[in-house]
């Protein structure tokens, strides 16, 4: 007695077919799962003798052998317990083999038949609609996720008993329907409006999200850094459908989608604690899993007191910035997670916090202050667009009940800028301006005659790198849309150039 079942699994963020044979002699007893499983996948044999028992299907006697195909590559997690009992029950002759419909199952059973869910569905979905599949059953918790998939059947099932009436024809089931995207969709839980002062701070994160450039703010404690941070991603565009969908597979393999949720439908916020590991903001384990820095694709990361991380979790960031990937190879393969990330970064100035205070002293000595600030190396610094010095608000300006400039007024500009750039970069490949290189970026930046001759002099009076100079000319690029003009004049040359005076103040460097 032969049956198979089809299913998925998932290494990285995509997923592959599977395939749940399943083959009953008449032998002793035994319950074999063989092709790569993980210590997940083989427990799916005592879950699955018990829903059916518990839920009076008669267990198959004899010797079953369940091969998952391909044999290999190694299958994880609770996800083949659906489809190992429902290939035991076609073997045993309880249901009937399919005809007529491709269909795939996946989901995780409790001791009572309960289908619990698993993650990665929406990979898996994606997946199933590509090889051909009419229709899948998953469980029904994670029902609005797979429902994104359009052109696909998604029935959601929260009882095996639910999903056996419906394949002997004793009930019916409806598809799930999915919850219409909405582009337009905003949040603005924290809103610049609560910001006072900090006009050049507020005016470098408006530079920022027009132009997806990354920002460092250093100043004193209590300046308003971490404030001005945590309101990022009120600024930023709403994201599209593809966007979100991008950023929902990741949460979904990582198991971190929000409960009777479809889409992540907001750019995403982390602020990891300092004393993350490497792997945890970048990724990694035994089986890869996706890091604070992927989980960030398409919104924010923000790392706080920034010379409080390890080294090493600060120096693995310097590949991922640059190219929106990163790759971890382990013996089993490589994964490539995306994570084109507006990186925000804040930091003191130096271990007590108010070296350049204008009304307290700093009681570092120079020696103390220089070992602090080195933490913060020169090439991580140099990917980092805007540097922004947050100097302690006026009583003045925190006393005055006026509000300040709303996300939603700011965001308006934000859109107009990106517009632009939509529109020059269109079938280009890149969206913004910080995603400018080579031919292009040469192409777009054009400059009148007294701006380059003001970026040749600071190039040349700083010590200016390569990598500095194109990102003034990406951060210029951004602050000439913003003001609709075409050629970068020298207004805009200056503004950018102030951007990266900070590290030449506190680093000696540019």
């Amino acid at each position: 007695m032969y049956a198979r079942v089809d299913s998925f699994g998932v290494f990285g963020i995509q997923a592959y077919p599977v395939q749940v044979e399943a083959t009953i002699v008449n032998a002793l007893p035994a319950f074999e799962i063989v092709g790569l499983p993980g210590a997940a996948v083989k427990e799916s044999r005592d879950r699955v003798k018990a829903a059916c028992l518990n839920c009076d299907f008669t267990f198959p006697l004899g010797k079953i052998t369940v091969n998952l195909a391909p044999a290999d590559m190694k299958k994880e997690g609770p996800l083949y317990d659906l489809p190992i009992f429902i290939a035991l029950l076609q073997a045993s002759g309880v249901l009937p083999k399919e005809e007529g419909h491709k269909s795939a199952f996946m989901g995780e059973l409790s001791l009572n038949g309960e289908v619990r869910p698993v993650n990665g569905v929406l990979s898996m979905v994606l997946c199933a609609k590509k090889e051909g599949f009419t229709r899948v059953f998953i469980p029904r918790a994670n029902a609005l996720e797979g429902a994104v998939v359009s052109g696909i059947e998604v029935y959601a099932i929260g009882h095996v008993c639910q999903l056996v009436d419906f394949l002997t024809h004793k009930t019916v089931l409806q598809p799930q329907q999915p919850i219409p995207f909405d582009e337009q969709e905003l949040c603005f839980l924290n809103d610049f409006a609560d910001v006072k002062g900090q006009y050049e701070a507020k005016r470098a994160a408006e530079i920022c999200a027009s132009g997806g450039h990354n920002m460092l703010l250093i100043g004193p404690p209590g300046a308003g850094k971490s404030m001005i941070a945590s309101r990022m991603a009120s600024i930023l565009p709403p994201m599209c459908f593809e966007e979100a969908m991008q950023t929902t597979q990741i949460y979904s393999v990582a198991g971190k989608l929000p409960s009777q949720a479809g889409l992540i439908r907001h750019r995403p916020f982390r602020a990891p604690h300092h004393s993350i590991s490497p792997a945890g903001l970048c990724g990694g384990g035994a089986t890869p899993k996706p890091g604070e820095l992927s989980l960030a694709h398409n919104g924010v990361l923000f790392l706080d007191e920034l010379p409080e991380f390890s080294r090493t979790a600060m120096e693995i960031l310097r590949q991922p910035l640059e190219s929106g990937e990163v790759t971890i190879a382990r013996a089993r393969g490589s994964v490539t997670y995306p994570c084109k990330v507006m990186f925000i970064a804040a930091m003191n100035p130096c271990p007590c916090g108010y070296f350049g205070h204008p009304t307290k002293a700093c009681t570092c000595s120079p020696q103390k202050r220089m070992q602090y600030i080195a933490k913060v190396s020169g090439p991580l610094l140099d990917r980092v667009d805007i540097h922004v010095e947050v100097l302690p608000v006026p009583f003045e300006q925190l006393a005055d009940k006026t509000p300040g400039e709303s996300s939603r007024e700011i965001l308006k500009r934000v859109i107009a800028a990106r517009a632009i750039q939509q529109k020059r970069y269109a079938s280009t490949g890149i969206f913004t301006n910080a995603q400018l290189d080579g031919n292009l970026l040469q192409m777009h930046c054009k400059m009148t005659e007294k701006a380059a001759k003001t970026l040749k002099i600071a190039f040349e009076r700083t010590g200016m790198s390569a990598r500095g100079y194109t990102k003034v000319l990406k951060v210029a690029r951004t602050i000439a849309d913003m003001e609709k003009t075409v050629i970068i004049d020298n207004e805009e040359i200056l503004e950018a150039i102030q951007y990266r005076s900070l590290d030449r103040k506190y680093w000696g460097c540019t």
